[in-house]
């Protein structure tokens, strides 16, 4: 599988990104399609792109600090953790591989608090820093339109969650507790709890206009999906 990196060829830490890809690769080896090594390389892409769309490709260091956040962001993920040691693994490579403090400390803070759980329990980077609205934007996206409605049936088969019981409602108002337990729950109503709110919780103007068209894609699915649900197509 090979990734692209439109600037990491141009960095004076080119090497620490390649070691970053090839640790993340390693670490999701194991993991199912809709949280993957593929994931986070069109994480890092759209996450370069939208950098260079929002005027940050002059400063080679924030280029830096969102792609290693987007290639880092998903080691750790509560979701597959399968020992507490793991949570660190993103911190040591930091510091084992010498980025400097400053940088570290916006890296870790990009992954620590990006995720929706954190945005639902009220969590943001005080003085938010413009590399975080775009590796955040640029995962979200990733998770709305075609990519996102199939790795959300991905996640939820791999999990053997219903994929839809009209009797059971979406949770309005959910708890960051209530989000991560997902108790009772459906894979449609994932749609309607999490994902079909990621257009208007992106920070950046690049995230906002590519999500419209995801966003849209997501409506006509559901109502096209109701629609065979009821019999009605």
């Amino acid at each position: 599988m090979e990734g692209k990196s439109p600037s990491s060829s141009s960095s004076a830490s080119a090497g620490v990104v390649a070691k970053a890809e090839k640790l993340m690769r390693e670490v999701m080896s194991g993991n199912d399609a809709s949280h993957d090594a593929w994931h986070v390389l069109r994480v890092r892409d759209l996450a370069l792109s939208i950098a260079r769309e929002e005027g940050l490709s002059g400063d080679l260091d924030s280029m830096e600090i969102v792609e290693l956040a987007a290639l880092l962001h998903d080691i750790g993920d509560y979701k597959y953790l399968r020992d507490q040691s793991e949570e660190k693994i993103v911190e040591n490579f930091l510091e084992q591989e010498g980025v400097e403090e400053s940088k570290k400390i916006k890296i870790l803070s990009i992954i620590k608090t990006m995720g929706f759980k954190s945005e639902i329990q009220g969590i943001m980077i005080d003085d938010l820093i413009p590399e975080f609205g775009v590796v955040q934007d640029a995962d979200r996206l990733d998770a709305i339109g075609a990519i996102g409605i199939a790795r959300c049936f991905t996640f939820g088969g791999s999990r053997e969650v219903v994929l839809h019981n009209p009797d059971i409602p979406p949770r309005a108002n959910l708890s960051k507790e209530q989000y991560m337990k997902k108790e009772e729950q459906t894979t449609l109503n994932h749609f309607h709890e999490k994902l079909l709110k990621l257009k208007d919780l992106m920070k950046t103007k690049a995230g906002r206009r590519r999500a419209e068209k995801r966003h849209k894609f997501m409506v006509d699915y559901l109502e096209q999906f109701h629609a065979e649900w009821n019999g009605e197509s």
